[in-house]
């Protein structure tokens, strides 16, 4: 079958989605007793997208604007390149923020990263989307373990743009 064919297929089916490719880079803090004083890296390499464009664009489905989010973390000084998985929400008419979370396990112990884009407005693009504020907490018991500010690097621009493909 075509390629075509295919994507006739799988609108006629309804389940066109895409994907995109995602690189945050930037550095984070234990917070006190939880890890060792100092900055440290912290990086985040997610693909993320929605399974039904169709779904995900309507305004009174569950799913608006909201999608699936999978790849690897790294947290100077707890993990380096684990398994991640959760979801993206953007928000941008009801809060103006971009909403990253996701979970993932380091030597049997589940941690949860929220980080947030906030302040979305048209005018702040190259602001607003580029710097992401985030936590990471413990699942078992909600403990704060670290803050974290990381940076879509403009420099990713192009391989996050020709990352896009149908899903």
């Amino acid at each position: 079958m075509d390629r075509i064919t295919a994507l006739k297929n799988m609108i006629r089916e309804r389940r066109v989605g895409f994907q995109l490719d995602e690189v945050m880079t930037g550095a984070h803090e234990f917070e006190p007793g939880c890890g060792p004083h100092g900055t440290f890296p912290f990086e985040f390499r997610v693909s993320w997208g929605p399974r039904n464009v169709l779904e995900w664009g309507n305004p009174w489905h569950h799913e608006f604007l909201c999608q699936p989010l999978w790849g690897r973390i790294t947290i100077g000084g707890l993990c380096e390149n684990v398994p991640c998985e959760g979801s993206l929400k953007l928000r941008y008419f009801t809060k103006r923020t971009i909403r990253y979370r996701f979970d993932f396990e380091v030597e049997g112990k589940s941690y949860r990263y929220l980080g947030e884009k906030v302040n979305i407005l048209p005018w702040n693009l190259p602001t607003s989307h580029t710097t992401c504020f985030g936590t990471v907490v413990d699942r078992s018991n909600g403990v704060l373990i670290s803050r974290s500010v990381t940076h879509f690097r403009v420099k990713t621009t192009f391989d996050f743009v020709t990352s896009l493909r149908l899903a």
